[in-house]
């Protein structure tokens, strides 16, 4: 591959020269000049790249070397739009992205030709129509959020607008989103960054989420506050509460919001200094258990004014998700709502280990959390929301018939707004304003514009979604089940959910407890999260921990947050490079 590089890059420069020669030849001799500035400088870059020690390629390539880094510059610009195909494309396919695009603009979204996929790979999952389809409704389906114990329900869409944050979105993307919700009628979450003017601007309904960093009501030591909750969460807007326990794309993990993006509006509205990152750490301070979990949605309940409060987290341990349902039937106290975030969902920054390979994905946790509920006789007062990667109408069904009651959206929510998939949230660089600070950058997003585009995506999502069950001779979510959803298991034949899957009866964890479910449910405890009880099997041989002995060279630095563009001195990093963000939050 290198010698094509290096061919190419002096093919080019070869043509460069002849092109200079024959223009030399009729336009007189000063485009010799321009001839020898440019073999000076390019003999002055030879030699620079023969003398520096931190590129091997550039050492033993010189000049041509440089294409190599031109190319890795460009590679995902090239990949996006010149190699990917329709079906391809992570995390959003080009198919995806073009018809959220499509609806976006209220435009057609349909295709000809019939589908890429390849139906008959295991793994494939369809949907069952009806011989008689029936007529799509022509009102929105909305969902009762609000247990026994709450005193203001609220109806909710079936879509809706995920967690993002003013901070790690733009104040112009947050405006869109906001208006095309009040338009939409549909749910505004804000994020753990805050309740900010751009979330109240337009008047969408809003769910505050509440994170372990407290933002927005927090003391100044970093702990909540509860005068300063009360007082936002009792606004009128405000129609719920979102406990944020973890998010699917890094789980276990905090937030960090890196310094330069830390804003004057942003230091106000989440109560934190300028100049510093913004940390949420990866733990709550106010609980440590399920029961005293319980307890403090009891409080945000009550100095909500009664409004529906619920969690939102990532499944890990299923003997996690039992211990939340034994602090619910031991306190007596319900959360209305459970949010179950996939570990597909996405995230402005995240190490990619987190991001490939811990936590569950959505619909295993989704239908864990579903069962339990059953199983522990609290389904029926509970309402489960479904998060990460839902992008068109089939996307809610499935959800739906894996047991949620209705979804939120956040990175179609983003690509309705403008963004292009750029991956570049981090770095405050976002192309499209979206996700950014920078002022000159989010000037480009037209905040009335992207506002219709968001309400023309929810709206005719919803609207395919309505116009599926009718195809499926249905009228209403309720009538969905697990027979209707199919996934292929082998060349040979597919299995419905139903089938494929063991559901739990209600209150059968209470009664009669199945054998593949009574070690996990003996174990929960409310006053435990994780898997704390020992094994006498298939235990890790033990691996003793000592104090570091290793010594830390004198010009050792930070580790960066992100990889450098430009070509920085390479140094030794801390020997302490432990994430702030994984560590947990104040001590109670």
């Amino acid at each position: 591959m290198m010698r094509i590089v290096v061919l190419l890059f002096l093919a080019v420069l070869f043509t460069g020269f002849v092109v200079t020669a024959i223009l030399a030849g009729t336009s007189g001799e000063w485009v010799w000049w321009i001839l020898v500035v440019l073999t000076g400088l390019l003999v002055l870059l030879g030699i620079r790249d023969l003398s520096q020690k931190k590129h091997a390629i550039l050492r033993n390539f010189p000049i041509v070397g440089h294409a190599r880094y031109l190319f890795e510059f460009i590679r995902p610009e090239i990949q996006q739009y010149f190699i990917e195909r329709n079906t391809d494309g992570r995390p959003f396919s080009r198919d995806t992205r073009s018809l959220i695009y499509a609806r976006a603009k209220g435009a057609d979204s349909h295709k000809a030709f019939g589908t890429e996929l390849n139906v008959n790979e295991v793994g494939h999952e369809y949907l069952l129509h009806s011989a008689a389809p029936v007529a799509p409704s022509t009102s929105q389906h909305r969902v009762r959020v609000g247990s026994s114990q709450c005193s203001k329900p609220y109806e909710i869409s079936l879509m809706n607008i995920s967690s993002m944050s003013f901070g790690s979105l733009s104040a112009n993307a947050v405006l869109a989103m906001n208006k095309g919700a009040a338009t939409g009628e549909f749910v505004h979450e804000t994020g753990e960054g805050g309740l900010t003017k751009y979330h109240l601007e337009y008047g969408a309904d809003l769910f505050w989420e509440i994170g372990s960093g407290y933002f927005g009501c927090r003391t100044p030591e970093g702990r909540f506050n509860p005068e300063t909750f009360a007082a936002k969460a009792n606004h009128e807007n405000v129609k719920g509460i979102t406990i944020k326990l973890s998010q699917g794309a890094k789980p276990g993990l905090g937030g960090v919001l890196p310094a330069a993006k830390v804003t004057e509006e942003i230091s106000a509205a989440r109560d934190v200094p300028m100049g510093v990152d913004c940390i949420s750490p990866a733990s709550h301070a106010e609980f440590s258990t399920p029961r005293e979990l319980m307890h403090f949605v009891a409080k945000l309940r009550e100095l909500s004014g009664g409004k529906p409060v619920g969690i939102k987290f990532c499944v890990g341990s299923r003997t996690d998700v039992m211990a939340l349902c034994k602090g619910m039937l031991e306190t007596g106290i319900l959360v209305d709502f459970i949010t179950i975030d996939g570990a597909e969902g996405g995230t402005g920054a995240a190490p990619l280990e987190y991001e490939d390979h811990v936590g569950a994905p959505l619909t295993e946790g989704l239908m864990l959390v579903h069962n339990t509920l059953v199983g522990a006789g609290l389904r029926d007062e509970i309402r489960l929301a479904a998060a990460g990667k839902v992008a068109n109408g089939s996307d809610i069904i499935k959800r739906l018939i894996q047991g949620a009651d209705f979804t939120f959206s956040a990175r179609s929510m983003m690509m309705a707004t403008g963004c292009i998939q750029a991956q570049q949230c981090h770095t405050n660089h976002c192309p499209v304003g979206v996700a950014t600070q920078n002022k000159r950058l989010m000037r480009a997003l037209d905040v009335e514009d992207k506002g219709h585009r968001v309400y023309n995506y929810h709206r005719l999502t919803v609207t395919e979604c309505a116009q599926i069950m009718a195809s499926m001779g249905l009228t209403s979510p309720e009538q969905l089940n697990t027979r209707m959803l199919r996934r292929r298991v082998n060349l040979q034949s597919t299995r419905s959910y139903a089938s494929l899957f063991q559901w739990l009866r209600p209150g059968e964890l209470l009664e009669d407890i199945p054998s593949s479910w009574k070690e996990d449910w003996d174990e929960a405890d409310a006053d435990h999260f994780g898997e704390h009880a020992p094994l006498d099997y298939a235990a890790p041989r033990s691996v003793d921990i000592t104090p570091s002995t290793v010594h830390e060279p004198e010009d050792a630095v930070s580790a960066p947050r992100i990889e450098p563009r430009e070509s920085a001195k390479v140094r030794p990093v801390h020997a302490d490079v432990t994430r702030p963000e994984g560590k947990p939050g104040a001590d109670s």
